[in-house]
């Protein structure tokens, strides 16, 4: 069991040796939560809030945006084209999988029902190590 702990701390390294790093945010983005299990702290500019980008960091590098859309927006058919997931010219990081979750009561911040659509750029292994390693 120990194994497995200490290569999933160096996957979880190796994988995040490859994102930026919150220097890299756009002006005016700064941290909004703390450690949240399965996202990491939350990084958004106020200004653009509750809609986003919101941004996952984990160990201090951006391991996924997030997007929050009002399930009003989608039963009247509102489209969100153009999403811009990365600013001021600086390249996005692969996007490794897609989660879109349905808040029925909304949660703090945005208490209406809507879709929490996370981009990951960390794998769900990556993830569960750095639960791992907030946790201790």
């Amino acid at each position: 069991m120990g194994a497995t702990s200490v290569a999933s701390a160096a996957s979880l390294k190796a994988e995040l040796s490859q994102l930026p790093r919150t220097e890299a945010l756009p002006a005016g983005v700064v941290k909004v939560s703390p450690y949240v299990p399965g996202m990491g702290e939350h990084w958004a500019n106020p200004a653009n809030l509750p809609f986003g980008p919101i941004y996952c960091v984990v160990d201090g590098h951006i391991a996924c945006m997030e997007y929050m859309i009002s399930q009003k927006d989608f039963a009247e058919g509102v489209s969100h084209n153009n999403l811009v997931p990365w600013f001021d010219g600086k390249r996005q990081p692969a996007i490794n999988h897609i989660d879109i979750g349905f808040e029925a009561n909304g949660h703090p911040g945005y208490e209406i029902p809507h879709y929490d659509i996370h981009m990951y750029f960390l794998s769900p292994e990556a993830r569960q190590a750095a639960d791992k390693l907030a946790m201790k």
